[in-house]
């Protein structure tokens, strides 16, 4: 490692932080990423002027995966409204002039909007985007009817709730949170879905070419209903969906002709109010291919009619019972669609942290505010290997954007392998690279440099030259890809060192979404620009993956709702440490905060960090503080350890409210702190005045 230094402390708390991923992808959130959303004000409470159209932001451009994205019936996949005008609501009355209109929009919903009266269900137009803003988007009291017909629908990033009449199998009230009846290429994605009368989501009536995916549902009884009709041609893809505290319809899938479920999360908490009755539910002639999900306490998870077929495939179920059944033949989804499984293990911690609305997404600068000036829209390059894009290089599509650019420049590559090292200057603000395929895998950012690779004009790599991607500039943002360095340590054994940097920031805004990054020792660099240069980074809805020391440097950089993947040495033994923080006395380092920490390996062999006194600076005062993650076992019951003659004891780790079985009780090895303490070391106070949210 290279000698980094700090940045001031920020002071100011982050409020929205508190509902999620504030994410993300808080969603509170964020990633329900843990609790639901705050309160906003109620629809009404504001006078505002019509809505007025807004230049779209780069999360407009986004398309769905699954089902939703197969052409047919003369639809091309699933866009929504990205064709047409972006305008921001915030009265039910706006909501609904734009949601029904005849002409494509994407509508930002930018308050709790009340339906009135209760049960209300807006009637929504074909061609439409409906997002919510950040996670102050609400639908209360009433949801969304998509009809006969009725197509190319995105409904994202909303917290729908609360049209619940006090009766728990309610036969009077179909108040729904979104139903269609005989609607096609439908997009449901990162929604909060609870406490509705009837359906949080049903699709009825030969509802076909659908997506579900990144929702949490919850606190309901008749969940998720699929079927209404005697026909068999229905298609539909749900993953990535938390079903907690739901009785039945998790869903119900009646008559489907393809029905895709995978990555999904079924949980029943033990010695609540409500208990499973069933989970996967296979009716009529469905054919059902269920993969890697985790079925966690549920009753009857996985059951079929004689009539229907489930093939299930590297499921896992934990304190399950009753009915858990497969047979008959399917179909093979990847005849219809590429999708990139993940392993079920992780499934229980990704969802956790990554369903529900998202921070990120719908949001808008002043353009998107009712009454506000227009300004202008970001510019997208694309990178294609295939040449089918602008450039063919990431490093290419870098250099052509113009030093000292004003605005945002989103630089959108398509799937692929990219061996390349990429550099994103200082010159070059408000950069995002961004992957365009359905998973952050399938874009990939790949080199193999490490300390002491020889360099094409002589000499040799440092630790910080090692990087595949180096960022420089102040608000880059990156999401949906992999970056990854894959120095092989085991046929290098005569180098000295073996840190080989994925990626390295040395910027200010450093914004990280849904990325992998991916090395074994010093995999993540989190630098600043100098000494006296804040540097903050925000990393969220990410898995980071290394061994020795890979999460680390002088920035105040927060790991938040993310998955940290321990790996093993080259040889195969397992020993490690996760942070090796560098900070400058009274300034903020390494914030770990409701993430996962977990992988193959051995029991006790890795430390949640140690300091790093770069050069050997008696001066600094590292910090990590790890809060309200899940601990696998193998953390070591004493988690800190000494570096280079420095003591950990004299620098400042810590530990709030973690879980999990490498999680231990407070001893003069293992500090917590106190309730008070930790009311001081939250996001926002790493954060200061700078709110993380998609351009």
């Amino acid at each position: 490692m290279s000698e980094i230094r700090s940045t001031a402390r920020p002071r100011k708390r982050w409020t929205t932080l508190a509902a999620g991923v504030p994410l993300a992808l808080a969603a509170a959130g964020v990633m329900a990423y843990g609790s639901g959303p705050g309160t906003f004000p109620a629809d009404g409470q504001r006078t505002v002027a019509a809505a007025v159209p807004a230049a779209a932001p780069a999360w407009a451009a986004d398309v769905a995966d699954g089902f939703a994205s197969v052409n047919a019936l003369g639809q091309n996949g699933t866009y929504g409204g990205r064709d047409g005008r972006t305008v921001t609501v915030t009265t039910t009355a706006d909501l609904e002039k734009y949601a029904t209109a005849a002409e494509p929009y994407v509508i930002v919903v930018a308050a709790a909007l009340t339906m009135n009266p209760v049960g209300k269900e807006i009637k929504v137009a074909s061609d439409k985007t409906i997002v919510g803003r950040g996670t102050s988007g609400q639908i209360v009291g009433g949801g969304f009817f998509l009809g006969q017909g009725v197509h190319n629908v995105i409904i994202r990033n909303l917290t729908i709730r609360d049209a619940y009449q006090g009766i728990w199998n309610d036969k009077d009230h179909d108040f729904d949170g979104i139903q269609m009846d005989g609607a096609h290429h439908v997009w449901i994605d990162h929604n909060d879905f609870r406490r509705m009368a009837d359906g949080l989501i049903d699709s009825r009536k030969d509802t076909t070419y659908v997506t579900v995916s990144w929702n949490k549902l919850s606190d309901n009884n008749k969940t998720f209903g699929i079927g209404w009709t005697e026909n068999v041609t229905a298609a539909l893809t749900i993953h990535h969906n938390w079903f907690r505290e739901t009785e039945q319809r998790n869903p119900s899938t009646d008559n489907v002709a393809q029905a895709h479920l995978y990555n999904n999360y079924l949980e029943d908490v033990a010695g609540t109010a409500i208990n499973s009755s069933y989970g996967n539910y296979s009716r009529g002639n469905t054919k059902m291919v269920l993969e890697n999900s985790y079925f966690q306490g549920m009753k009857n998870p996985v059951q079929k009619d004689s009539t229907a077929s489930v093939v299930q495939r590297g499921n896992v179920f934990s304190g399950t019972s009753g009915r858990n059944e497969s047979g008959g033949t399917a179909f093979d989804p990847k005849a219809y669609y590429s999708y990139t499984l993940d392993k079920a293990a992780d499934v229980p911690a990704l969802l956790r942290s990554g369903t529900g609305p998202r921070s990120a997404i719908g949001a808008v600068d002043a353009a998107g505010a009712v009454g506000a000036e227009r300004t202008a829209a970001a510019t997208t390059i694309t990178v294609a290997k295939d040449g089918s894009g602008q450039y063919t290089s990431v490093q290419k599509a870098v250099d052509a954007v113009p030093a000292g650019n004003a605005s945002r420049v989103v630089i959108l590559v398509k799937p692929g392998t990219y061996r390349e090292t990429v550099k994103v200057p200082s010159n070059k603000p408000h950069v995002t690279i961004q992957g365009s395929g359905a998973s952050r895998k399938d874009t990939e950012i790949v080199y193999n440099n490490a300390a002491g690779t020889a360099k094409p004009d002589g000499g040799t790599y440092g630790t910080s030259g090692s990087a595949s991607v180096a960022v420089e500039a102040d608000d880059f943002q990156a999401r949906n890809l992999t970056i990854s360095n894959d120095f092989d340590e085991a046929r290098n054994q005569g180098l000295s060192g073996h840190q080989a940097v994925a990626l390295r920031t040395a910027a200010d805004k450093v914004f990280l979404d849904g990325v992998i990054v991916n090395g074994d020792q010093d995999t993540l660099l989190l630098d600043t620009a100098a000494k006296d240069r804040l540097g903050r980074v925000y990393v969220t809805n990410s898995y980071v993956t290394g061994n020795v020391d890979f999460i680390f440097g002088r920035a105040s950089a927060v790991i938040d709702r993310s998955v940290i993947t321990l790996k093993k040495r080259w040889d195969g033994s397992s020993a490690g440490y996760i942070t090796a923080p560098s900070t400058a006395a009274g300034r903020k380092g390494i914030l770990i905060n409701r993430s996962t920490v977990n992988g193959d390996v051995s029991s006790a062999t890795f430390y949640l960090g140690r300091p790093w006194h770069a050069g050997g600076d008696a001066s600094l005062d590292p910090q990590t503080t790890v809060r309200e993650s899940t601990l696998s076992a193998a953390i070591r019951t004493t988690p800190w350890t000494d570096m280079s003659g420095f003591s950990w004891k004299d620098d400042r780790f810590a530990e709030y409210k973690n879980t999990g079985p490498g999680s231990g009780s407070a001893s003069g090895d293992r500090p917590h702190l106190s309730d008070s303490q930790a009311a001081g070391q939250e996001v926002a106070d790493w954060l200061g005045d700078w709110t993380p949210t998609a351009g």
